[in-house]
This record gives C-alpha cells, sequence and structure tokens, in this order.
C-alpha cells in the first residue's frame, strides 16, 4: 500500500485549496505539513525541495511536485477524473483555467486593503455572474446532464462546486438567477466524497482571516 500523499503549505486555503478537494472528492486521504515559520519555507528551497521556490508542495507517488495545476493535472489524471479522451481533456482544461481566473479574485480579496474591499467585492460578483457562472448555467442546460463533461465527474465539476461555494461565502444570494447551478450545487455537495469533505472536521479550511493573512504575509514577503 502506497504512502499518502503529503501536503505542504500555510495552514489555510490559499492555492493548496483546490487540490485538497480533488484528492478528497477522489476519496484519497492526505496528510498535511504546516508552514509556520519563514525559517520552515527557506528551508525546503535550501534542501533544493521546491524547484521554483513556491508552494505548493505535494508529494506524491516518489515525487515532490510544485505548481498547482501541474499536481491538479496529475491528481485528475492518476484518479480518472480528466475526461476519456483529448477533446474532453481539452474541454475540462478550458473549463478549470476560466474557474482558476474566477477563483484568483476570490484568493486575492483578503490581502486587499480594508478601503479596496468593497470595490473588490463588487468584481468578483459582477465577473461571477456576468461571465463565468452563465457559462456553466448554459452548459448545463444544453446538455441536460448532471455533470459539465461527458455525463461522468471530473475535476472540472470539482473546481466548479469549490468556486460556487467560496463565491457564496462572500455573495450568498449570487446563485439566484442560476437555476441549473443551484441544482448542480446540491448534486455535487450530496456526492459521498464531497459531502465527507463539507463535514465539519474535515481537511476543508475556512475561510481566509487575519490571523492568516498575516502568517502567509510573514512566510512569504520578505
Amino acid at each position: 500500500m502506497s504512502a499518502k500523499p503529503r501536503l505542504t503549505y500555510c495552514n489555510g486555503r490559499g492555492r493548496m485549496e483546490p487540490i485538497r478537494w480533488l484528492l478528497a472528492a477522489a476519496g484519497v486521504e492526505f496528510e498535511e505539513i504546516f508552514l509556520e515559520t519563514r525559517e520552515q519555507y527557506e528551508k525546503l528551497i535550501k534542501d533544493g525541495v521546491l524547484m521554483f521556490q513556491q508552494v505548493p508542495l505535494v508529494e506524491i507517488d516518489g515525487m515532490k511536485m510544485v505548481q498547482t495545476r501541474a499536481i491538479l493535472s496529475y491528481i485528475a489524471g492518476k484518479y480518472n477524473l480528466y475526461g476519456k479522451d483529448l477533446k474532453e481533456r481539452a474541454l475540462i482544461d478550458m473549463y478549470v483555467e476560466g474557474i482558476t481566473d474566477l477563483m484568483q479574485m476570490i484568493l486575492m480579496f483578503p490581502f486587499s486593503p480594508p478601503e479596496a474591499k468593497e470595490k473588490n467585492l463588487d468584481s468578483i460578483k459582477e465577473r461571477a455572474t456576468n461571465r463565468y457562472f452563465p457559462v456553466f448555467e448554459k452548459v448545463l442546460k444544453q446538455h441536460g446532464q448532471d455533470f459539465l463533461v461527458g455525463n461522468k465527474f471530473s475535476w472540472a465539476d470539482v473546481q466548479l462546486i469549490e468556486a460556487i461555494l467560496a463565491v457564496e461565502e462572500k455573495i450568498p444570494a449570487v446563485l439566484s438567477g442560476f437555476p441549473q447551478l443551484q441544482a448542480f450545487k446540491i448534486r455535487m455537495s450530496n456526492m459521498p466524497t464531497i459531502k465527507k469533505f463539507l463535514q465539519p472536521g474535515s481537511p476543508r479550511k475556512p475561510p481566509p482571516d487575519e490571523r492568516y493573512v498575516e502568517t502567509v504575509l510573514k512566510i512569504f514577503k520578505k
């Protein structure tokens, strides 16, 4: 039996959270190491563990993987969440890239200065409701299937449910005009592996707070 994947990052969402989501959705248990000091991070660099001097770091199948996209692609492929052929994979990639663009705004929001938060929140709402969510609403309506690609659960579905829940935390009524996405949210949230991940005590991290922001800045900002 192979060892559990080991994830090294701060004790918070950040760029590791989609990796946690994907592993959990695949039913894979993992271990975590939390960085708390600048010294821990510098030691990883000194030891040559971080190819580009960046985390997330995921140790899996004898590899020390960095770069979020590469890690997610590997996990999706390994656990059969990446489509049945190149065309489905391309579609999953496009959906994932779009969702990642939206999630980048969510990711940076806690680090914005107080005077910019309202403006940034408006930007998230505008992009979610006018650019990103309409795409997935249309896809689900047109093909009438439960999942985004090939009527089979994939990485794209995992990314989308993560994004929906993350945006809803900030804008609770954001799905009010998207009935297909409302139904999708319910379906995904009731899938056994995702339902387990959404329960208290799971490895899912809470929304970033001031302490998380301080920790990130302490570790990564010189």
